[in-house]
């Protein structure tokens, strides 16, 4: 029997300790203060739209703007225990950082379930 890929274990492992959101309860994410954080590259947010109501950081520096410990940290992030929402396209990749940004101390950061595209198609059928 093979073995699963280690990156899959890893994404397991870093799920396990989020609080993901699914996207129609995004909306009141944002709406109880929640920063969305859109980390998907200027091509994909060309090609597919923006998120309303998220700030766009580039996944390459995220630890760094995120990090309130940072001298290089955003004003939106002023502690700990904000509340911060990470949007890829599909939700991998915001799975990942969301669980280092917990290591960082932010213990209430987490992803969109889906991604973008989930998103997208969620307010497609409320449309």
């Amino acid at each position: 029997m093979d073995e699963p890929a280690a990156i899959d274990a890893l994404l397991a492992e870093s799920r396990a300790g989020l609080d993901r959101v699914d996207p129609a309860d995004l909306a009141a994410e944002i709406a109880g203060g929640a920063l969305v954080v859109d980390t998907r590259p200027l091509e994909q947010r060309r090609r597919d739209g923006e998120l309303p109501g998220a700030i766009v950081v580039d996944r390459n520096v995220l630890e760094w703007r995120l990090d309130p410990t940072c001298p290089h940290h955003l004003p939106e992030v002023s502690g700990t225990d904000a509340r911060v929402v990470l949007v890829c396209d599909e939700g991998f990749s915001s799975s990942l950082a969301a669980a280092t940004l917990q290591r960082l101390g932010l213990r209430r950061a987490t992803d969109l379930r889906g991604g973008f595209r989930a998103w997208a198609a969620h307010a497609r059928e409320r449309a």
